[in-house]
């Protein structure tokens, strides 16, 4: 009923996002001297604001572009090579440039597409050959695929280094960090040779009962029967997943705008303000960010409650419980994979020694092997994009995965 409640919503008010995106096409054809006045930017810029309270359920393009390897500009072409149901591994391609440290960005399975990684994936791709899981919107996976859980997301991540072959480097960021944490493990406990050379882990949730914040306060106050009566729906006939039980992307962007309230408030009446000043540059970054933000995608129920259940509920893997296929994950079997952790001193959604958790869990790993990395003053996507991210932490990474190459 849920999923029903806001497609009704969508299509009710698709006309006016409708009239709203035509009238600002219609406007941008108009001469200069017609449109460039205050009433007539006010009433572009209320136009441009209807057309854009909308969320989208496709993937934005990675529109990696051109990028600078060794002194020369290189254009960057993503490429699925391998695909499942419910997610593609994707290369982003550089000709005519020599072999580079091979690194598999998990990216989320939370709610964003994983184009929101692209600030992430430009920073590394100058001096790797990266990839990247491409999860599908649940929605749009035929019911008849199967489920989806925790064991499937692992057995993925572990095909995806297969795909990529051996001395690839892993590299997660935020909700997937325990389940490739337990992938490392797995994979070195069998032999592997596909084990991570090395495994980042960034702004993830490795032991939630660390400094908790709103968000694990969320999991741990309400009971899983909680969770799946009130924030599980099933997708609606006109999809191609029809029938599948799934949680929404929706009501996941709606829990993160609910935390910052206030502050994206603050940003949509500062871009109405841009575009009636005209000043178009400050408008499209504002525009851009949120083009990202509101594109979002279903997960399947499966994934989620195990989840919730297992790593945020139960903390399973920081306790020495969790199991892969009925087998328990033994963290001590990783040996011979360099691990880094990196944290952002004001992350409001993973609190600061989650992921250093894992430095104490694996402490069969050589010392020489293991870094941690606070970066001061910043928040959870700051981790992994923006200034601090292209300037002082992705710096970081770089020389740790070449140390560990």
């Amino acid at each position: 009923m849920l999923y029903e409640i806001y497609q009704a919503q969508r299509d009710l008010t698709a006309p006016a996002n409708a009239l709203a995106t035509f009238t600002s096409r219609c406007m941008e054809l108009l001469p200069g001297p017609f449109t460039d006045n205050p009433p007539m930017r006010y009433f572009s810029a209320m136009n441009e604001m209807v057309a854009r309270s909308r969320l989208h359920h496709s993937r934005p393009e990675f529109a990696i572009g051109a990028i600078t390897v060794e002194g020369r500009s290189v254009e960057v072409e993503g490429e699925t090579v391998a695909s499942t149901p419910f997610c593609s591994l994707v290369r982003f391609r550089k000709e005519g440039v020599g072999p580079q440290p091979r690194v598999l960005l998990v990216a989320a399975l939370a709610g964003h597409f994983a184009s929101l990684m692209r600030s992430t994936i430009r920073a590394l791709l100058p001096d790797h050959d990266v990839f990247i899981t491409d999860w599908h919107n649940a929605r749009d996976v035929p019911l008849d695929e199967g489920g989806f859980g925790l064991d499937a997301y692992l057995d993925h991540v572990i095909e995806f280094l297969h795909q990529i072959g051996p001395g690839a480097h892993l590299l997660a960021v935020c909700q997937p960090c325990p389940a490739t944490l337990a992938v490392t493990a797995v994979m070195a406990e069998a032999g592997d040779a596909c084990t991570p050379a090395s495994l980042t882990l960034m702004a993830g949730p490795v032991d939630g009962r660390v400094s908790p914040t709103a968000v694990n306060q969320l999991a741990v106050d309400r009971p899983l029967a909680w969770f799946e009566e009130n924030v599980i729906t099933t997708v609606p006939w006109r999809y191609a997943g029809r029938g599948r039980r799934v949680y929404p992307g929706f009501l996941q962007l709606g829990g993160f705008v609910g935390m910052n309230f206030g502050h994206h408030v603050d940003q949509h009446l500062a871009l109405f303000h841009n575009l009636a000043a005209g000043d178009g540059d400050r408008a499209r970054i504002t525009e851009d960010f949120y083009d990202e933000y509101f594109a979002v995608l279903d997960l399947p129920a499966e994934f989620y409650l195990e989840t919730i259940d297992q790593v945020f509920q139960r903390f399973l893997l920081a306790t020495g419980r969790f199991e892969h296929h009925g087998r328990r994950v033994d963290l001590g079997a990783i040996r011979r994979t360099g691990l880094l952790t990196v944290e952002g001193g004001r992350d409001d959604i993973c609190g600061v020694g989650q992921t250093m958790a894992a430095q104490d869990l694996c402490a069969r790993i050589p010392k020489a092997r293991r870094r941690h990395h606070l970066q001061a003053g910043v928040g959870h996507y700051g981790v992994f994009s923006g200034s601090a991210w292209e300037r002082q932490i992705s710096p970081v990474v770089k020389n740790f995965v070449r140390a560990n190459d």
